[in-house]
């Protein structure tokens, strides 16, 4: 029986899923989490062999003695993951550390993580990439926007989603950004366009065993900064320009045996990078969409993506196929707002789509909105009426 550690395993709360297909599958999964074990939901604790309360996920020390524990109680360590762009890294540090071979190791990490990195290989696959210069002094952006011109994007070069990302329209909010001292920034320019996501797990060799897409209603920065409503849906398969540079981006970063979210832009106007249209690069990610997403997959899909992934870890291979196709739309309300159709309104116009009603954890809500809803339609012309009753204010 090969051990399996898991990271998180009961944040996002959907990802226990995941434990439970490794298990299903003969892995001896062994969570890791800050949660106590007394407080796990019961799902959580009954698809893990073994739990591991670790107080605080972010000292490196505490989680280490956490896998030298299962170490040497259940001998060598196949793998740990835990499917979660926040702990990526401590995903890799861990594998070099105990000499887990499968996944990124500690020196591999930095080209997936940092976005000044990923642009290499987007380029390598031969997707166009955004003009970019790393934040270091006044001159150097000043330079940099004398090029390409207001206004311009400043996010984190290894960050999470559209957290702490600004745009700056002038010389006044360009100062007064780098009054806060910013460290490891990466300055962008703007790219009017609208996020499509190539989704895919990968087997041993590099092939995708399945295949999908999101596409978002809004701009994800706005969304976050504005405190607005947030609007995308999953395709029941990803568009084929899309399909077409993922599947290249894929080689170029040599993936293997991984669950990926890789981001591009469709641009809204013809712009300096290309064409209306046109799809150009943003980031990748090593990992699956974040929150609810997967489930969204399955929905779009009639299917079951945590399984096709432990298929794909226990055997490099799955059984597991798609059934009916739909697009399965996600609109996340903000408290606070008037909206004309209240929650009751929705279930009764909606009973036959829905999916879930959810409200969204705090760490999720700042790009993911505070009420979810989630449903399930035929056509986007009927997806597109629920959008805007949804977001449908006085």
């Amino acid at each position: 029986m090969k051990n399996f550690i898991f990271l998180s395993p009961n944040f996002p709360t959907n990802y226990w899923k995941f434990c439970r297909e490794l298990k299903n599958n003969g892995f001896n999964v062994l969570g890791i989490g800050d949660c106590p074990y007394d407080n796990l939901a019961q799902e959580v604790k009954t698809s893990l062999n073994e739990y591991y309360w670790v107080h605080d996920l972010g000292d490196y020390n505490e989680v280490y003695r956490a896998v030298a524990f299962f170490a040497f109680k259940y001998g060598k360590i196949e793998y740990i993951e835990s499917n979660n762009e926040y702990w990526l890294e401590r995903d890799a540090m861990l594998r070099t550390d105990f000499n887990v071979t499968t996944g990124f190791n500690a020196k591999e990490i930095k080209r997936v993580k940092y976005k000044s990195e990923m642009k290499k290989y987007y380029k390598k696959a031969g997707v166009k990439v955004a003009r970019h210069r790393l934040v270091k002094s006044m001159k150097g952006c000043s330079d940099f926007i004398k090029q390409v011109g207001y206004p311009v994007i400043v996010k984190p070069d290894n960050g999470v989603g559209a957290n702490a990302t600004y745009k700056l329209n002038n010389d006044d909010e360009l100062k007064a950004f780098l009054k806060t001292k910013p460290k490891n920034y990466i300055m962008e320019e703007y790219i009017h366009a609208l996020v499509n996501s190539y989704d895919a797990i990968v087997d041993g060799k590099g092939n995708p065993v399945f295949e999908t897409g999101l596409v978002e209603m809004g701009d994800l920065m706005d969304i976050v900064n504005s405190n607005d409503n947030s609007l995308y849906y999953y395709l029941n398969n990803p568009l084929d320009d899309v399909a077409k540079l993922g599947r290249k981006v894929l080689k170029a970063f040599k993936v293997k045996s991984r669950f990926v979210h890789f981001e591009f832009f469709r641009l809204l106007s013809d712009q300096y990078i290309g064409k209306k249209g046109e799809i150009v690069a943003l980031e990748v990610n090593m990992r699956p969409a974040g929150g609810i997403s997967p489930d969204m997959m399955n929905y779009a899909n009639s299917t079951d993506v945590y399984k096709i992934w432990a298929d794909v870890m226990a055997f490099d291979s799955t059984l597991v196929s798609s059934g009916e196709k739909y697009y399965c739309a996600f609109a996340g309300r903000r408290d606070g707002k008037n909206f004309v159709y209240s929650e009751q309104d929705i279930i009764d116009r909606y009973r036959n789509n829905l999916k879930s009603i959810e409200r969204v954890p705090e760490a999720l809500s700042g790009c993911m909105g505070n009420l979810s809803f989630i449903a399930n339609f035929e056509t986007r012309e009927k997806m597109q009426e629920f959008f805007d009753d949804i977001i449908k204010e006085y």
